[in-house]
């Protein structure tokens, strides 16, 4: 794949202007507010034996949008008494929280790793899933991005972005988590639900998204006709008379709009051949950003992104800052 966006020039000086929906905080403060009256109930079952001798593993689950339950996993270091900082992970398009080989890496770095089940998913792709997704919605494209488009109050990642903030206050519920240290972090899908994170916990200190999906969807929708953005246009070419319905709806789960609400320190990436999620839609979250932050840019990689080059980026970075 050539490199098919803005030259990287005009990438680092790329500012969106669009403006958020007026309501746009008090939807999200809404949102959560309904979900907070629901106990948060962490349950946190050891898991694994001694199959995992250098990392201790539970089994989560908690309540996140309206209650429902979501599955998780926590991973710390094997030395017990301690508090650790903790970072919260989100997985990629389809996928699920897979199993506790699959999230290593920080653990073994002396960070401990929630990872947060995506409800409804991991069943395409190769880390399994644990929680369905109890929403209601009406006609939608194959895949997650039109369910329940027809509101903001039905649209699926309302009840993942909600999930989420509810998987950062399970994770600093853990007697072993020190609630004052708390990251987020993810790929694709998984980084765009970090960017909306970050934006609505406090909690959140640390913010690490890599070639981030859910992001300037107006944008991405026109440039390329990859999937999981494709979801969106093919929607359209069936509901013509639904454009503006469907961009008002995803108007408050872009994260160009949750860029300037975020106070943690940032780590992005992105990849000049990323015809799934375009450079330009990272660089147009990344811009809005005002806290401290640093982008890696890999100019030859499509979707891959920075590989585990990226990820001992993360491990550094959360080292460095948690």
């Amino acid at each position: 794949m050539p490199w098919f966006d803005m030259p990287l020039e005009q990438l680092k000086q790329y500012v969106v202007t669009e403006a958020a929906p007026p309501d746009f905080d008090v939807f999200w403060q809404g949102s959560l507010s309904d979900s907070a009256k629901f106990d948060l109930l962490p349950q946190f079952t050891p898991f694994g034996g001694d199959i995992y001798r250098q990392v201790r593993v539970w089994d989560v689950s908690f309540s996140g949008f309206m209650g429902q339950r979501i599955k998780g996993w926590l991973l710390l270091p094997p030395d017990r008494g301690a508090k650790y900082p903790c970072v919260v992970s989100y997985v990629g398009y389809t996928g699920g929280r897979g199993l506790p080989v699959e999230h290593l890496a920080l653990p073994v770095a002396g960070i401990g790793c929630f990872v947060m089940d995506t409800r409804g998913q991991g069943c395409s792709s190769g880390s399994t899933g644990d929680t369905p997704d109890e929403g209601v919605c009406g006609p939608q494209r194959p895949g997650f991005m039109t369910r329940g488009i027809e509101s903001r109050e039905s649209y699926f990642y309302r009840r993942v972005f909600t999930d989420a903030v509810r998987a950062v206050e399970a994770a600093a519920a853990h007697p072993e988590v020190d609630s004052a240290r708390i990251g987020v972090a993810g790929a694709s899908q998984g980084g765009g639900i970090s960017i909306a994170t970050a934006a609505l916990s406090p909690r959140v200190k640390l913010l690490m998204a890599d070639v981030a999906f859910l992001c300037h969807y107006q944008r991405a929708v026109t440039l390329v006709d990859t999937s999981p953005y494709n979801e969106i246009s093919h929607y359209l070419k069936a509901h013509r008379h639904r454009v503006d319905m469907v961009f008002n709806t995803l108007a408050y789960f872009d994260g160009i709009h949750f860029a300037p609400r975020i106070k943690a320190r940032a780590l992005f990436s992105v990849a000049l051949m990323d015809d799934t999620c375009p450079p330009s839609t990272g660089f147009a979250v990344y811009n809005r950003i005002t806290a401290p932050k640093e982008m890696k840019v890999y100019p030859f990689n499509n979707h891959e992104g920075g590989g585990a080059f990226q990820v001992l980026e993360r491990l550094q970075f959360a080292k460095s800052y948690l």
